[in-house]
């Protein structure tokens, strides 16, 4: 993973969100969508607070709501589940608009969607605020397994190029005259998919290849390791401080 590659989901800039250190961010992603995922159902001001404290982030790191939300359409699959719970769960039922809906459904759907929102807020502005090279930095000063970071770092690369020869493919389709977009059209956007699949399939095996051949022994540079663990604490001391007061503010 080299400095020079861009990615989708990262947002340069030279904000004081975009400064901290990545394991930093790391460690506070991590324990905020803990904190949401342990928030019971019914807490609905302690969504709030954590929506409020996103917004907060979003502000200092100059990262338009625009840019958010057409990202954060990943979870529409999640969305969906939840929209249908209500109309399908059993148990007692509330009156809503003229109809009849499930409570328990209504409860499920509600826990599904907010925190499957917060929890793509999340890495949507962790990735936003993060290269992916010191994304693959941070989680080596926080001594993830190196195995697990080699496999981050492959698979990162292979997205953008897998993108790109999906970015290709695509123009090549449009110079042909034929750009299918419609449902009577599926039969030839899979066979492009089946297509890319076998692409990036070889294409990968020449990369290994040609990784071998250079030296490669399957383990990547240790990056992070010059980094002094001061550096780091200190940023980590506010961002799990702050962590834990929203926890008891949430509890109490």
């Amino acid at each position: 993973m080299g400095a020079g590659h861009a990615h989708l989901l990262h947002r340069p800039g030279d904000t004081a969100v975009h400064r901290l250190p990545a394991q930093v961010k790391v460690v506070a992603a991590l324990a905020v969508v803990l904190c949401v995922v342990s928030t019971p159902r019914g807490e609905f001001p302690a969504f709030g607070l954590y929506l409020l404290l996103l917004a907060c982030v979003w502000v200092l790191a100059r990262i338009p709501p625009g840019w958010l939300a057409k990202r954060a359409l990943i979870e529409a699959p999640f969305v969906v589940l939840a929209v249908v719970l209500p109309f399908t769960a059993g148990g007692p039922t509330v009156g809503l608009l003229g109809l009849r809906l499930s409570e328990t459904g209504l409860l499920a759907g509600w826990n599904i969607l907010v925190k499957g929102t917060l929890g793509v807020l999340v890495s949507l502005t962790l990735s936003a605020t993060t290269s992916p090279r010191d994304l693959l930095v941070g989680l080596q000063r926080l001594r993830v397994p190196a195995l697990v970071i080699t496999i981050a770092t492959l698979m990162l690369r292979y997205l953008e190029v897998i993108s790109a020869e999906a970015g290709r493919m695509r123009v090549a389709r449009i110079c042909r005259g034929h750009d299918p977009r419609f449902l009577w059209q599926a039969g030839a956007t899979a066979r492009a998919v089946g297509t890319l699949f076998i692409r990036s399939y070889e294409r990968g095996e020449r990369v290994h290849l040609a990784m071998v051949s250079r030296g490669w022994t399957g383990t990547m540079p240790d990056a992070g390791r010059a980094a002094a663990p001061r550096v780091w604490l200190a940023g980590l001391v506010p961002a799990v401080g702050a962590v834990l007061v929203l926890g008891t503010t949430l509890w109490v």
